[in-house]
């Protein structure tokens, strides 16, 4: 029997400047796919500035980190032959993680972005570190890193010595899907565990690597809500029979952000050829006023907001994904560590880039943003589950059902679903508080001002999956809404959405377990599946 060669992997140089946004989604989900190596600028440069610390150890000179402690205790100054310990001792005293192990995707993610963050060569690490990072990457031997324990200010210097320690050897990994001892994992894997050399695990747990993986992450799920949004939208207008006249491009034109012009775009595409939609004309009464005289319209001429105004809701986070990943692509490409080796002055500079500020101001704002149009779709789900709103759609979206057929009156279609999808959206609104408010001075005041800015990405993610859940629920309805009305009606790419739900979830006809079916669509609406599935018959 013949079978079909594997796809080959795709080349990845890290050189500490081009790693993308895209990069860390692709591989954190599919390893497999890529295989990640230093590029030979990056070596260069990680070995002169390895080789200028050397030179500044055996010059007597105090280095912060590197011949002194760490924090308040860098007024310890230790000789030569005290460093490689004193790395170890790093790792070991700020292994103090606590709470739920992070997921797969974050760690790999968080193990790209710290080999590129040290590929761009100013943090005084050899190669050598680095790859073994990079081939357990290509093993998926991921080391077991709690969520909690980080303030952000000095790095994630909780979370990354977890990774720093599997390097030598030291804590626990996931390896073929069971926790193993990482020595072991590395041993079967054919690889050795490294000894760090002085300023080494510094440079590795010194930096936002952690937080960044979960912005990245959480900035790239909710590009695929933005999407989904106004998908949902369309298909909402089309449940209500609404007038597509409300997305035309002339009010957007004329305030002119470019989320909002976009999402009022993509909206009227999914309402191309729709036979649901109408015009404002359309919703005329049966006669014309004239004088004093009075009429009384079939329905109302506007939409409420959660339709009118969903570009205007939708394009704030399409507006916050297009700074918040330009920051992103910067705190990914960046030396984030201290203190810094400047091989061509040469001089070495302590500094405070491991600040995880701006990754704290980001997610912040996409928490907000996202919850947001969490909002606006849990408003969409109410209008058709409420029959003095839909209308003329049955209460909770319920099947027909005969009046002397012995299921009348027993069933309530989408109920629990719209209560479900107000839980979660006031979870993911309780997540917009700013955390980075609650800087907390620790360490004896030497971190006397801290970010917060891996709790602050830790939420975002948490809130993009809450409004992914929000999300799909809403898509559920409305498919069942469009059966009842007629699916044959949908446009062309809204019906695409549709007949990709059915596969997996049918018509809801009689009362059922719906989890399962929402988690199924969350899962294909974040990983991008149902974006590529619906937009490529608009592609072709």
């Amino acid at each position: 029997m013949r079978t079909t060669p594997p796809a080959p992997q795709r080349e990845l140089r890290l050189d500490g400047h081009s790693l993308t946004a895209d990069d860390i989604h692709r591989i954190s989900l599919s390893p497999q796919d890529t295989s990640p190596d230093l590029a030979e600028a990056a070596v260069l440069r990680m070995k002169r500035s390895s080789h200028l610390k050397e030179d500044l150890i055996a010059s007597g000179i105090p280095v912060y980190g590197v011949t002194t402690g760490f924090g308040d205790s860098s007024n310890r100054q230790i000789g030569p032959e005290k460093t490689a310990a004193l790395q170890r001792n790093l790792l070991r005293f700020l292994r103090v993680g606590t709470g739920p192990a992070a997921p797969p995707e974050v760690v790999r993610a968080t193990m790209l972005i710290r080999a590129n963050c040290a590929a761009r060569g100013h943090s005084a690490i050899r190669p050598e570190p680095v790859r073994l990072i990079l081939d357990m990457l290509r093993h998926d031997i991921l080391p077991q890193i709690p969520e909690r324990g980080s303030v952000g200010a000095s790095g994630d210097l909780a979370p990354l010595s977890y990774l720093a320690a599997a390097l030598i050897g030291e804590g626990v990994v996931t390896y073929r899907g069971e926790r193993t001892p990482a020595a072991e994992a590395l041993r079967a894997a054919g690889l050795r565990p490294v000894e760090l050399q002085a300023k080494e695990g510094l440079a590795l747990v010194n930096g936002t690597s952690f937080m960044s993986a979960y912005l990245a992450l959480a900035s790239a799920e909710a590009r695929e809500i933005a999407w989904c949004a106004e998908l949902c939208t369309a298909m909402a207008a089309e449940a209500r029979r609404s007038s597509r006249d409300q997305f035309a491009a002339f009010p957007h034109l004329h305030k002119p952000h470019p989320g909002q012009i976009t999402s009022a775009g993509n909206i009227r595409r999914f309402l191309d050829g729709s036979s649901l939609i109408g015009a404002d004309a359309d919703f005329r009464g049966d006669g014309v006023v004239d004088g004093d005289g009075y009429l009384e319209l079939r329905r109302g001429i506007q939409d409420p907001y959660s339709i009118r105004c969903a570009p205007h809701v939708i394009g704030v986070l399409r507006d916050t994904l297009q700074w918040a990943e330009q920051w992103i692509g910067n705190e990914i490409n960046s030396s984030n560590d201290n203190p810094l080796f400047d091989a061509d002055a040469p001089t070495v500079h302590n500094s405070g880039n491991f600040y995880g500020g701006h990754v704290a101001q980001a997610a912040s704002a996409l928490t907000t943003a996202v919850a947001g149009v969490g909002d606006l779709l849990d408003r969409q789900l109410q209008l058709l589950v409420d029959p003095k709103f839909s209308v003329g759609l049955p209460a909770n979206l319920t099947a027909a059902v005969e009046a002397h057929d012995a299921a009348a009156g027993l069933h309530h279609g989408f109920k629990g679903a719209q209560i479900a999808a107000s839980a979660l959206t006031a979870e993911a609104l309780h997540l917009t508080l700013p955390v980075s408010s609650f800087s907390r001075s620790t360490e004896a005041h030497n971190q006397d001002k801290v970010s917060m800015g891996t709790i602050a990405a830790r939420h975002t993610r948490t809130a993009v999956h809450l409004i992914g859940e929000v999300t799909a629920i809403h898509l559920l309805a409305l498919c069942q809404a469009a059966d009842i009305l007629g699916a044959d009606g949908l446009g062309p790419l809204t019906a695409r959405a549709h007949r990709f739900v059915r596969r997996t979830v049918a018509f809801v006809r009689e009362d059922r377990p719906l989890d399962e079916a929402f988690r199924q669509t969350a899962g294909a609406l974040l990983d991008g599946s149902l974006r590529h599935e619906v937009m490529a018959s608009a592609r072709s």
